[in-house]
């Protein structure tokens, strides 16, 4: 038995109304911040003291995770010879 089983029957009722004839609704606004437009999503795993001890040096620089985490993208690429990206 499928857990949506009892939701069969519930679906609103599509109109006669055609594409063309909806009204126009306003585009829903962007919930990326700026700042990640043309950016994807890194990241991995790690321990909970490796988070604690990320925050905390966060927080004694006074940069963000995101910060942190780019300078050690750039010190990896920079030591196999690849040229840093500079992103933060």
């Amino acid at each position: 038995m499928s857990r949506f089983q009892g939701l069969r029957g519930n679906a609103p009722k599509a109109s006669a109304q055609s594409i063309d004839e909806a009204p126009a609704v306003a585009a829903a606004p962007s919930s990326k911040a700026k700042a990640r437009e043309g950016k994807v999503m890194v990241g991995g795993y790690f321990s909970p003291a490796a988070r604690r001890s990320l925050h905390m040096l966060a927080l004694d620089e006074g940069v963000t995770i995101q910060h942190l985490i780019g300078e050690g993208l750039d010190a990896i690429l920079a030591a196999r010879g690849m040229k840093p990206l500079g992103e933060r």
